[in-house]
């Protein structure tokens, strides 16, 4: 089913209904390796901001709603929170063995992994459910049109040609070249053909188009039509994990893009752009919506390891780092590092959004009104 425009309020549920799960999927998976080794979870809270909503269990911990949904927290005792000052001296022995800042570091370590690991374990069982559910999407690598004046034409591929590999790693589905071609346009690709029994290779550069304030690159072809093929269980935890790693390897490339300067950074989307197509996503029938549940899930785990202060990842590293050196790290380099990461997401959370805006066209129509 194709998406459609939906309306305020369902995108707005539509975005609540794929964030707060996912939120609570991450932060629980925090919280469960807490309770593993024995650490307090003082609060669990999904949204930021005033509570709306909120209890405390027989163990202390406070359950709570903020009325901001656009993420969560789980707060350890003795975990270190941005210009807090380190307790560890202070904590009387016998409070000490429910402690975040107490246990060692790769017990850290693996609780704050825990989260992001989670998202990845949610989105591989969101694919074993679909392809469980309506077979595994197979569409071979063959060409079943070529589109007059595009790049594949010009570089003489034709209609029943198969693409065996791309840039030398071999396909076996027409959506493995797609999603390669899609993130490098105007860079040329090597192509391994196999035509009439015959391969050969084949040099084509991806046309760049917009769409969604996205550049893509495009080969000018279509492919066979899509067939769903029913599999046994081993084949479809197989492809669950090869779908969940394919879109890691995406991201992979979008993020050195981006970095490289390969890709406008203007590209780069927010909240905004995730309620947008959570909405539209809803309105398309639940298939899609439990796949694009699935692919939020993986960016936020994916998001979450980036080695930044104040995200999962940049504990990670500090907590290597003790590890390494056999004692943490000052409490003021911490502190430092948490605030400036701090500074670093506010900024960015502020470019993504005004990205969202831009590509709603709200300067431009601010503009027409001034002009």
């Amino acid at each position: 089913m194709t998406p459609t425009n939906p309306g305020l309020l369902v995108t707005i549920l539509s975005f609540i209904l794929v964030i707060g799960p996912l939120v609570f999927v991450h932060e629980m998976g925090h919280y469960l390796a807490g309770r593993w080794f024995g650490v307090k979870a003082e609060t669990f809270s999904i949204g930021f901001g005033r509570e709306i909503a909120g209890w405390t269990d027989k163990r202390g911990t406070r359950w709570k709603i903020g009325w901001l949904p656009l993420g969560g927290y789980v707060k350890f005792k003795g975990e270190m929170m941005p210009g807090a000052s380190n307790e560890q001296g202070e904590a009387a022995a016998g409070d000490r063995h429910d402690r975040f800042d107490f246990k060692p570091p790769w017990q850290r370590f693996l609780i704050v992994a825990a989260g992001p690991f989670t998202n990845f374990v949610f989105a591989i069982l969101a694919f074993i459910a679909l392809f469980a559910t309506t077979g595994l999407p197979t569409t071979p690598p063959v060409i079943g049109q070529v589109i007059a004046g595009g790049a594949a034409e010009r570089a003489g591929l034709r209609a029943d040609d198969r693409i065996v590999a791309i840039e030398g790693g071999r396909i076996d589905t027409f959506a493995q070249l797609a999603d390669t071609v899609r993130l490098r346009p105007d860079q040329e690709l090597d192509l391994l053909v196999e035509r009439a029994g015959a391969t050969f290779e084949v040099a084509v550069t991806p046309t760049r188009s917009m769409e969604r304030g996205q550049s893509l690159g495009t080969l000018g072809v279509m492919s066979r039509p899509m067939v769903w093929e029913k599999a046994g269980p081993v084949e479809v935890v197989g492809a669950a994990f090869r779908q969940t790693g394919d879109v890691v390897q995406s991201m992979v490339v979008y993020l050195k893009q981006i970095v490289t300067g390969a890709r406008d950074a203007s590209e780069m989307g927010g909240p905004l752009k995730i309620a947008e197509l959570s909405g539209e996503q809803v309105s398309a029938g639940w298939l899609n919506f439990i796949l694009f549940a699935a692919l939020i899930s993986i960016n936020l785990g994916f998001i979450n390891l980036l080695p930044v202060p104040l995200l999962d990842g940049g504990y990670l590293v500090l907590y290597a780092i003790e590890a390494a050196r056999r004692r943490p790290v000052s409490a003021k380099v911490q502190e430092v590092a948490l605030r400036a990461g701090l500074a670093a997401l506010v900024a960015l959370m502020l470019f993504v959004t005004a990205n969202d805006l831009a590509s709603f066209g709200l300067f431009k129509a601010l503009r027409g009104l001034i002009g």
